[in-house]
């Protein structure tokens, strides 16, 4: 599988500038052509994290087959324009384009034209997430930030802190705190 690698920038920490981002294209994931696209006006001011609360991935297969579920579904049963989420991350750390940067996504009611997605793949009630994924998390938020799709100073929330809904997941609520940016 071909993949895009986007390093942050050489001034941030070691640690950071150290890491890869792997981002799967929609093409490489083999996504459905979207039935309409809307752009951001300005830099998203938040980053709202979800679970998709859907099985456990190991392996891209694995991956692969639930982006293309979680896209049917938001399409043919709830009826998005697309899958609602910018990104989404697998437990290995490797991060998927949903809508990706700059597009308004369908994730979160009433905070959608001023936010990014970012799905968990897993259910994180119960189980916590990887620290590959939580990683490449905070190596996406810097990309975005560095990219200005990202306001400088965004805020981080869980979807429950917007909606009313336990996503995402206990487990992965508690790790919101350790990706600050700042």
């Amino acid at each position: 599988m071909d993949t895009s690698h986007v390093k942050p920038p050489e001034e941030e920490s070691s640690t950071t500038a150290e890491k890869c981002l792997t981002l799967v294209s929609r093409n490489q994931w083999g996504a459905l052509v979207p039935l309409c696209k809307e752009t951001l006006q300005y830099p998203a001011e938040l980053a709202i994290i979800h679970h998709t609360a859907l099985w456990s991935c190991h392996g891209s297969q694995d991956h692969l087959t639930q982006l293309r579920h979680i896209q049917k579904l938001h399409m043919q049963d709830r009826g998005f324009d697309d899958i609602g989420y910018n990104f989404l991350i697998g437990r290995d750390g490797t991060v998927y384009e949903g809508r990706g940067w700059g597009v308004v996504g369908a994730h979160a009611k009433g905070h959608n034209h001023n936010s990014v997605g970012i799905a968990f793949m897993g259910n994180f009630n119960d189980e916590a997430p990887s620290s590959a994924a939580l990683s490449s998390t905070q190596q996406l938020l810097l990309s975005g930030v560095v990219l200005g799709q990202l306001h400088h100073n965004y805020t981080l929330l869980g979807h429950r802190d917007v909606g009313d809904t336990e996503c995402p997941g206990n487990m992965l609520y508690k790790e919101l705190q350790h990706l600050s940016h700042h």
